[in-house]
């Protein structure tokens, strides 16, 4: 049976995430489809279309995907799911919120936020904030599953995948968006940047995070982070949060300043390619996961660095 993926898009474009759960998919079997529910929606189905291993895009073209709520597209999956041996979608916000009720609707069990597959029916996962791996098998007749997109490569271009027009389910009308508040930046999105600057609580402050940060940020192209201290103290929105409970990176360079690497925020980002760690104790944790650790005065250090980016 063919494995269906649940895109994740803004109607014109895909998310990147979108294209690691193609790849994880593409482990699973040879025929993978695309789901693209939402209104106006054909530039994202001819983008899912061109995507390499993809043979099919379904498109559920309807205003009440608009904004993709959770009820109404997995409605939609729930209807399909029947036909496919596994549904997949990326272990992001909106498949954490959209997927459980497929899985709840069809009475089996998700697997959630994988990292490998050994088997079409065996699949491995982080549990205890990532200090451990689970192995898991599930007997469901579908495997219903999110996929933690930094364990799988991104799959490339050179697809020719047939575009499906299928018909919208019905508008549940359980909620309703009001409004977005979308924080416009020229840097690299956090989930996606290839390098990322974060801060922590020894930043000092808001004022501080973004005279030391920004220019680094700037100077390297990358994106900019935090810890989960560093937002609750307010000095930057949760939406720069890396961690257990904010965003999982693994770009190619992370840069922590002033963190001192608490499991929680080790857990989003131990997977990076190469860390580099600043912070005046040397016997912080944040040192046991880097690869290169500057132990001084980052109010010193930081700058130093962007002068000589």
């Amino acid at each position: 049976m063919p494995i269906l993926v649940i895109a994740e898009h803004d109607n014109q474009n895909l998310k990147a995430a979108t294209l690691n759960t193609v790849t994880a998919a593409l482990k699973l079997g040879a025929d993978v489809h695309v789901l693209i529910a939402g209104a106006g929606c054909a530039a994202a189905a001819q983008a899912a279309a061109k995507v390499a291993g993809v043979t099919k895009v379904l498109v559920a073209d309807a205003a009440h995907y608009e904004a993709q709520g959770a009820e109404n597209v997995a409605e939609l999956v729930k209807g399909l799911a029947r036909d496919y041996s596994h549904v997949l979608a990326p272990a992001s916000s909106a498949g954490k919120n959209m997927l459980p009720r497929v899985a709840a609707q069809l009475d089996v069990a998700q697997i959630s936020d994988i990292v490998g597959i050994e088997a079409a029916d065996t699949f491995v996962r982080p549990i205890y904030a990532g200090n451990a791996l689970a192995t898991v098998r599930s007997a469901d007749p579908i495997k219903v599953i999110t996929v933690r997109s930094t364990a799988f490569e991104a799959a490339g271009e050179g697809g020719a995948a047939a575009v499906e027009a299928i018909p919208a389910a019905a508008d549940l009308g359980l909620s309703a968006l009001v409004g977005r508040e979308i924080t416009k930046s020229a840097r690299p999105e956090l989930g996606a940047a290839r390098i990322i600057v974060s801060g922590g609580r020894g930043v000092g402050s808001g004022e501080n995070y973004h005279a030391l940060l920004e220019p680094l940020a700037d100077k390297l192209g990358a994106a900019l982070g935090a810890s989960r201290a560093a937002v609750d103290a307010g000095y930057v929105p949760n939406d720069y949060q890396v961690g257990q409970t904010g965003k999982i990176v693994a770009p190619q360079l992370y840069i922590a300043v002033g963190i001192s690497g608490a499991i929680q925020h080790l857990a989003g980002m131990k997977d990076s390619k190469v860390i580099v760690a600043i912070n005046k104790d040397p016997e912080a944790p944040i040192f046991q996961v880097a690869d290169y650790g500057l132990v001084g005065d980052l109010f010193e250090l930081v700058p130093a660095l962007a002068q000589a980016a």
